[in-house]
């Protein structure tokens, strides 16, 4: 395992910005200072970049986890500084295979709506293949799509995870009720993903009081993004301006749309959008590291660059990098700069170099 020193970078440790050198050795972050003098078999120059802790993409599909004609491998996570992501909807018991793999997981397993009820009937047996990776069950409660149409399946996972000590994520798209309604049912820790969507029961109706609720409730708000198909980018834009933006910025990414929009769709596009949506560079960098590790019991593993810790690490420039979303809404997100991965490292080991 090669020794890495890392020169000159602004670094996000997680809380707080500041300029260092960075030292791996064995794997593992062995000094965070400035002017490090140390050998090393690759010395990279982050001059003018961001050296932060690897990026945690809170919500996305993973094969092995989700379906496999749904999910993508690490292979789509890398390129943007993701080392860590959180699955959305396991369906799947491959677990010899899906923990091979580099990027570190957890997940939500999937439950079903049909007759306005929630059919759990999996959580139990997926819970004990996947054990402690099992950090929650994914309802979604999508009026459109399933057969939700009152408050009825909400109330059933509440009482499900109580059961099981476990979370509760909710995808409140097309949802049947105000989304007040469900911020209600929802316990501190829970989870609303694509909480700034538009349409029929958005966060937007009453001046956002489901947002205002959802922060004094201790509910976790998901951006969800998916691009520009669950995210309402006049919702959000208005969202960050009243004061709440999301706590966790996530891309939804599946197979489809990790190529539906040039290859080039992921994490830190979403945190693109999020910069010209108006919040500012430390929230967003909040967003992907400190609070998904803290939302989900991982801050002594994730999201923070510490001394003695895994080095788990992504290097983001912010340079010329054009790209253009319209939503459903009409509303257009373009940016000619935005932030593009340079280096991601697992474990101590490069596995992207862009």
């Amino acid at each position: 395992m090669s020794n890495i020193l890392i020169k000159n970078g602004k670094i996000w440790d997680g809380e707080r910005f500041c300029f260092s050198d960075l030292l791996i050795e064995n794997g593992k972050i062995s000094k965070i200072a400035k002017m490090i003098n140390a050998n090393a078999e690759f010395v990279y120059d982050a001059k003018e970049q961001i050296v932060s802790a690897g990026l945690i993409d809170s919500h996305l599909h993973l094969r092995k986890m989700s379906a496999d004609g749904l999910g993508v491998g690490e292979w789509a996570c890398f390129p943007f500084g993701v080392t860590a992501a959180v699955d959305s909807w396991i369906e799947q018991d491959n677990v010899t295979v899906a923990t091979a793999r580099m990027i570190k997981t957890i997940g939500f397993i999937g439950t079903w709506i049909s007759g306005n009820h929630l059919h759990t009937d999996k959580v139990e047996p997926l819970r004990k293949v996947w054990k402690e990776k099992a950090v929650g069950i994914k309802v979604c409660f999508d009026g459109k799509d399933t057969d939700a149409r009152d408050i009825t399946p909400i109330r059933e996972a509440v009482e499900v995870a109580n059961q099981h000590g476990l979370k509760v994520m909710v995808h409140c798209n097309h949802s049947p009720v105000p989304m007040v309604e469900i911020v209600k049912i929802l316990r501190k820790g829970d989870v609303l993903t694509h909480a700034y969507h538009g349409g029929q029961n958005a966060a937007a109706e009453y001046d956002f009081q489901c947002l205002q609720y959802a922060r004094e409730k201790g509910v976790v708000l998901d951006a969800g993004f998916a691009g520009h198909i669950h995210t309402d980018f006049g919702v959000y834009r208005k969202a960050v301006e009243k004061g709440y933006a999301p706590d966790l910025i996530s891309t939804d990414l599946t197979l489809y749309s990790a190529f539906k929009r040039g290859g080039r769709y992921g994490l830190t596009a979403c945190m693109n959008i999020a910069k010209v949506c108006g919040q500012d560079e430390e929230s967003i960098f909040r967003s992907v590291t400190s609070t998904p590790a803290c939302v989900f019991g991982k801050a002594e593993e994730w999201g923070y660059l510490k001394e003695g810790r895994s080095a788990d690490i992504a290097v983001l420039a912010y340079e010329d990098d054009p790209y253009d979303l319209t939503d459903f809404s009409g509303n257009r997100v373009a940016w000619d700069k935005g932030y593009k991965c340079k280096l991601t490292i697992v474990n101590g080991e490069v596995v992207y170099r862009g």
